[in-house]
């Protein structure tokens, strides 16, 4: 297993980062790392890198323990961490270079990385004069430059226009085929794009750790509707094969059924049964995004 977490914690203080985290992930394998803002997603990624150490638990990657020998393991991990550290007076070349002597690797690689990622025509320029875009395409590649087995990608397609997006995303999905990515994003799409698995945390705890296909063959289908008059919950939760209901407003509710069958006609007839009108209903398919939503937003 190329990255293996077992019972992580992290304290700030009182405040508690990360709750006995686990999970492991293997060779060629694209996980996205999901959570909302000041979940742990970050600390978690810090911790990995060898860069924070946790309170309790054991990290692994490739087989060597963060922990007790950092510099071993970093030596296969690439890192792009969210806010981007870059020495931005250095012209690109440069900057590459000097990322080589540090992990001792052949000046040739650095012309390859250069053209991975996208950066031949600005190559020549300083880092400053690049844009945000572009510069994320630095970090990326200083983090590939010593072909590391594990590739830690926290924000990667932050700032780039959709054209990056595109060639980005191809990349990292050609680097997933013999590494072992961890990506971290906001963007649902993005995940759904690049990664096939997914884990997600919520205040320090993992909630979700699934195949993409799987969260993507939910069964499960969100209708909103607008009855004529306010409606009871008891009364709608009498609704066959319903999960989850939320009242929008008086009259309006969004309700969320486990079932292969449309339930739309089932409101309907709920509706006629009990003596009061569908007014308006609109459904959607369940998608990782509203899925997210759901799990996090409490």
């Amino acid at each position: 297993m190329s990255i293996n977490v077992t019972s992580v914690s992290k304290f700030y203080k009182t405040q508690k980062a990360l709750n006995e985290v686990s999970f492991v992930a293997d060779k060629g394998q694209i996980i996205g790392f999901l959570g909302p803002n000041g979940a742990g997603k970050s600390t978690m990624m810090k911790i990995l890198t060898g860069f924070i150490k946790p309170n309790s638990g054991e990290v692994l990657v490739d087989d060597i323990n963060v922990l007790q020998n950092p510099l071993a393991a970093q030596k296969n991990i690439g890192y792009l961490p969210e806010h981007n550290p870059l020495y931005k007076d250095m012209y690109v070349r440069e900057y590459l270079q000097f990322q080589a002597s540090i992990f001792k690797v052949d000046k040739k690689e650095i012309e390859n990385c250069i053209e991975k990622v996208g950066l031949t025509l600005e190559a020549h320029k300083k880092i400053h004069q690049l844009s945000k875009g572009y510069q994320q395409r630095v970090g990326l590649a200083a983090a590939i430059l010593h072909n590391p087995k594990v590739l830690i990608l926290d924000e990667p397609t932050t700032g780039l226009d959709p054209n990056q997006l595109v060639e980005i995303r191809t990349l990292i999905k050609a680097l997933g085929k013999d590494k072992t990515v961890l990506f971290s994003t906001h963007i649902m799409q993005e995940v759904e794009a690049v990664c096939d698995r997914v884990i997600i945390i919520k205040k320090g705890e993992l909630i979700i750790d699934k195949p993409l296909a799987e969260l993507q063959n939910n069964t499960q289908q969100i209708i909103k509707v607008i009855f004529n008059i306010e409606v009871d919950a008891s009364q709608v939760e009498k609704l066959d094969h319903l999960v989850i209901s939320k009242k929008i407003n008086t009259n309006t509710w969004q309700l969320t059924f486990n079932s292969e069958e449309d339930m739309r006609a089932k409101i309907f007839d709920f509706a006629q049964e009990n003596g009061f009108k569908v007014l308006e209903l609109s459904s959607e398919n369940k998608t990782l995004e509203s899925l997210f939503t759901e799990l996090t937003s409490n």
